[in-house]
């Protein structure tokens, strides 16, 4: 089976290392599927997003919340470059589901909190995909 070697980055960590089969992600533009072999792309993710890995050696997907960042995929190679990273085991999902509910809906600031933290449970396990 094809396989791509995949590099999950944020400003103060290498979060994840290792291959892969398949990656998805969400982009400024949309969400994106990457397989090995992929032509050579470089995209912006979204402020507040998941990110799932599905390792090449069988196994769970490896499911991270990114805020920020882009993604480059070089040949057979995949970074991933965010501003902040958290693997879905290394959330606190009660945090997550309180800071959830108490966002407002009626700024740009709740949004955003409420976009993070949505992310951080679907990293979980929690939310949507």
């Amino acid at each position: 089976m094809a396989e791509m070697q995949v590099d999950l980055v944020a400003v103060e960590r290498k979060v994840w290392s290792g291959t892969a089969e398949f990656v998805f992600a969400r982009t400024s533009v949309g969400e994106i599927g990457i397989l090995p072999r992929h032509e050579p792309l470089i995209a912006q993710l979204t402020d507040a997003g998941m990110v799932r890995i599905d390792p090449s050696e069988g196994g769970e997907s490896v499911r991270a919340a990114v805020f920020g960042g882009f993604l480059s995929m070089d040949g057979e190679k995949l970074t991933i470059l965010a501003e902040e990273a958290e693997l879905g085991d290394e959330i606190d999902v009660s945090a997550a589901q309180q800071e959830r509910d108490s966002a407002s809906d009626d700024d740009a600031e709740g949004r955003a909190t409420k976009a993070r933290a949505e992310a951080r449970l679907a990293a979980a396990g929690q939310g949507s995909e």
